[in-house]
């Protein structure tokens, strides 16, 4: 019996990509996620994460995901898994370190325990975070155990980690999702 996992990204979000100003500029790609998020909330395409691969160098963008657990109805559609696979199929390789330029993984939010495994894994050099993981547990979400000096741990691989990046905009889309009554899925606490 074959069996094939299919997701559809958002209309919307194939078309707003094509508005991204390439810049290398990591503050301001977070505020393009930043508006991919609130947008995924207004289309009511998923959850309040957006997750972007981009060239460290040139700043191009490879791959954009938002996260669609609930749109699609898989657990692993995370905004950081959605950018993360995406990219892969373009560049054509589970190893996203095997080729030049690298890449940095950018997300409106602190990697869950399973996006954090999965960034060693991805090949990504660099990984960008808006909102703290304590921001997303404060409206509900259970991130998962993952280890308390997370940073550290991926430093430890050679992945560069800049954290809190825009927090305060970027914790505001969690509060706003919450306040319109978005799903707290996976909000079991214990």
């Amino acid at each position: 019996m074959e069996t094939l996992i299919q997701f559809e990204l958002p209309k919307w979000l194939l078309r707003y990509q094509q508005s991204y100003q390439t810049t290398t500029d990591y503050k301001a790609q977070m505020d393009f996620l930043i508006d991919v998020s609130r947008l995924n909330i207004q289309y009511d395409s998923g959850g309040p994460f957006a997750a972007g691969v981009f060239e460290i160098d040139t700043g191009r963008l490879v791959a954009l995901g938002v996260n669609m657990v609930t749109s699609e109805n898989l657990s692993i559609l995370h905004a950081e898994m959605v950018a993360l696979s995406l990219a892969q199929q373009a560049r054509g390789n589970y190893d996203l370190g095997a080729a030049k330029p690298d890449l940095s993984l950018v997300t409106t939010c602190e990697p869950c325990a399973m996006c954090f495994g999965a960034i060693p894994w991805s090949g990504v050099r660099q990984v960008v975070a808006g909102a703290t993981d304590a921001d997303a547990r404060n409206i509900g979400f259970d991130e998962g155990p993952k280890p308390e000096d997370w940073q550290k741990a991926l430093e430890d691989r050679n992945i560069r980690v800049i954290s809190g990046v825009h927090r305060d905009k970027a914790a505001a889309v969690l509060s706003a999702y919450v306040k319109q009554g978005g799903m707290l899925y996976n909000a079991r606490q214990g």
